[in-house]
């Protein structure tokens, strides 16, 4: 930690040194930033392209969403994964109210990365569905889902997409006003949450340092739900235990199995409570900035208990069937994580004729993780992190521009328990990437590349397996008018496989299974493609992809229907697969006159996959969904009705219920007293109005874990 803190603060001195030395170059202010990029004031303007802060000035030829002001403060939820699923393409696992990651076209864990301004989360969420992100959505500025050819610039673990969360925890520009104050406030009642987050910008003198500080809280309830808490599979089966056991003469055994299969209205043992705090402090020059940030992360946690889940282990030294042992599952599990993690991003324009730049970001974390049976603890997961990356962004010349750069990134792994069902383990990766982009006419043409070396080691497997990656993409667009684009991407990828993929080996109590990993998996290797049209006018916005992976080697864990431990049996297995879908997102004024605006819109997205050689579907695709809007606009206030209808999905894999459709209906209000201008705005909204049962099929825990029954919201976004 010392030498972590060395190297901050070499790295802040030197590059603040440079900025102060080059700030008297004319540039344009960072104090006056265009029309629609005010963070400090205003709404972002609509666009048909936002990209990464890392890339910020290239064009990306592929799908990319955003979410930010108003719309982020509407779909503000827990856990980001569950913010995020109303995007097009975008699901998210929904273990539980307090573990949620983003499923992008399918992709979820190993396949999708969720970082924070480019540097990944450091956390152990791509370990297990149970573990939580350790991003605050409350403390979020804008969220980016990012597919094509950029996300080489990420890793290979995004050969799925990338989700990235922007904040201002690290200061980018320096406020017009002494102080500047964002507070947003949400209560919903279905879980009775309770949340609060705010963060100051306090500019010092006219000396170009801003001091930035902010916090968040959050309570939850057991969520209510709007029908059965059991799928009808579980319900069945919990019915026909009920009868086996009268039949046995056990009544309350009987009369317990009925309750459970009746349970309705409530999630048992979901409750939920966050906290957080950050600090950072930014020198913002006129050709450079440089910045550092420390933030903690603290979250507790319910993980709901499938139905007659249940094991025994033993205790050290003694055997199976001994007084040492004890049976598990009956005491409620809840998770409780705290995080410690320092930031560091600088820019530096290099003075040449096309702008040039020096980006450099770095961060370090400090993991712990509980897993509590009850009062006694199960299992601690501690992970110690470092990730960074080092980039060189070119300047426009005449219709050339890119970034070329290094990453490298570091973890310490230990799970210390009788339960601990991953091996201490190490995992070492350095890569090299470069992404490229030309324009001619009114073709555009992108290319990337990325070399990617893995180290993976355990000790307690006497094992160290190591992987080069080559990944490249291409893409190609063109702009048939000014408004209207169509393109196509091509990629070629290959993924090393995880510590947790790799030396998985026991039972894991929250999620209720015993894992088992594979240490001799071979890389990961795909094909992608993608066709893709683009349009906007002053009336209607269009974005609709086609989308197509071929994996060799594929990796995925899924159900083999036997035992160990008295749980159910989950091996990560290797073989071919396919992937297709398409996503559709368009928009349409419908009705324009003098301050009042009309739109009608639509989201669509589908994914098919399936593992070849007659191995059928893979595990937790979500089906079809369609979710159609229309929204009144004015300066003021806007109002918007909505209908998302969401398809059965039976295509499953063996050993994996089928999930029912259903349909919701959503309202909302929002009123911004001084109008779009002013980021100030307070919320009504009513989800799921008529109280539907609905279940997310790419959750692990959808058969005990519906979504989130009838949910009146109220938020507050202000800014002054």
């Amino acid at each position: 930690m010392t030498k972590l803190a060395l190297l901050f603060a070499t790295t802040f001195l030197a590059a603040a040194s440079a900025s102060a030395q080059q700030a008297a170059a004319p540039q344009p202010s960072p104090r006056d930033p265009p029309r629609g990029e005010d963070h400090y004031h205003g709404e972002e303007e609509p666009g048909i392209v936002v990209t990464a802060n890392f890339v910020r000035e290239l064009d990306i030829l592929a799908g990319t969403s955003v979410l930010s002001g108003t719309d982020l403060v509407r779909d503000l939820r827990p856990q980001i994964g569950d913010t995020l699923a109303r995007l097009p393409g975008v699901s998210a696992t929904s273990f539980s109210p307090g573990a949620s990651r983003p499923v992008l076209r399918g992709f979820q864990g190993e396949r999708v990365r969720v970082l924070t301004d480019g540097i990944g989360s450091i956390d152990v969420s791509n370990t297990s569905a149970d573990h939580a992100v350790t991003i605050d959505p409350l403390t979020a500025e804008r969220v980016e889902v990012l597919h094509g050819p950029a996300v080489l610039l990420f890793g290979s673990q995004a050969i799925g997409g990338a989700v990235n969360v922007l904040d201002r925890r690290i200061p980018r520009r320096v406020p017009d006003e002494p102080v500047h104050v964002d507070v947003i406030a949400t209560y919903g009642s279905a879980d009775n949450e309770r949340s609060i987050g705010g963060g100051v910008d306090l500019p010092v003198g006219k000396s170009g340092l801003v001091v930035h500080l902010d916090g968040s809280y959050r309570n939850t309830d057991d969520r209510e739900i709007g029908g059965f808490l059991l799928s009808p599979e579980l319900r069945a089966e919990q019915l026909e235990i009920a009868a086996e056991e009268e039949e046995e003469g056990h009544a309350q055994e009987a009369a317990e199995a009925r309750d459970l299969a009746d349970a309705r209205g409530v999630i048992p043992n979901s409750a939920t409570e966050t906290k957080t705090l950050g600090g950072g402090l930014a020198y913002i020059g006129e050709r450079g900035n440089i910045g550092a940030s420390v933030s903690w992360f603290d979250s507790n946690y319910g993980v709901p208990t499938r139905p007659g889940a249940h094991h025994h282990h033993e205790e050290e030294g003694g055997e199976e069937g001994e007084e040492e042992g004890h049976e598990h599952g009956e005491e409620p599990v809840t998770i409780g994580l705290e995080q410690i993690r320092a930031d560091l991003r600088g820019e530096l324009e290099l003075g040449n004729a096309a702008k040039d730049k020096l980006r450099v970001r770095l961060a370090y974390a400090d993991y712990d993780h509980t897993e509590f049976e009850g009062e006694e603890v199960g299992t601690v997961f501690k992970t110690e992190g470092i990730e960074g990356r080092l980039e060189y962004v070119q300047g426009d010349r005449d219709g050339w521009r890119g970034v070329t750069g290094a990453q490298f990134f570091n973890r310490d792994f230990a799970a210390i328990g009788a339960e601990a069902f991953v091996p201490p383990n190490d995992t070492s990766q350095y890569g090299l990437f470069t992404l490229q982009e030309f324009q001619v006419g009114r073709v555009e043409l992108e290319a990337a590349g990325r070399f990617e070396h893995t180290d993976v080691a355990s000790d307690a497997f006497d094992m160290s397996r190591d992987f080069n990656a080559l990944s490249a993409a291409f893409g190609a667009a063109y702009d048939i008018t000014s408004r209207v684009k169509i393109g196509a991407n091509v990629s070629r990828a290959e993924r090393a496989p995880s510590a947790e993929e790799l030396f998985s080996n026991g039972p894991h109590v929250a999620t209720q299974a015993f894992e088992l990993g594979d240490p001799m998996l071979r890389k990961e290797k795909s094909w992608g493609a993608e066709l893709y049209a683009r349009a906007q006018t002053a009336d209607y916005r269009l974005s609709a992809s086609l989308f197509a992976n071929w994996f060799d080697d594929y990796i995925f864990q899924a159900a083999t229907g036997e035992e160990e431990d008295e749980l159910p049996v989950f091996q990560y297995f290797q073989r071919d697969a396919r992937y297709y879908g398409f996503e559709v997102e368009a928009s349409a004024t419908l009705y324009r006159s003098d301050g009042l605006r009309i739109v009608g819109d639509l989201v669509s997205d589908y994914v098919r996959a399936t593992i070849r050689e007659g191995n059928g579907p893979v595990p937790r695709i979500p089906p079809l969904r369609v979710l159609a809007g229309v929204e009144a606009q004015t300066e003021k206030v806007d109002g918007r009705i909505e209908v998302e209808w969401t398809a059965d999905q039976d295509r499953v894999a063996t050993f994996e219920n089928p999930t029912d459709g259903f349909t919701t209906v959503n309202a909302s209000l929002a009123w911004r007293p001084w109008g779009k201008r002013n980021g100030t705005a307070i919320l009504l909204s009513a989800n799921n109005i008529f109280d539907v049962e609905a279940r997310r099929h790419a959750s692990f825990t959808k058969d005990f874990v519906p979504l989130a029954g009838r949910d009146i919201r109220l938020g507050l976004r202000a800014t002054f």
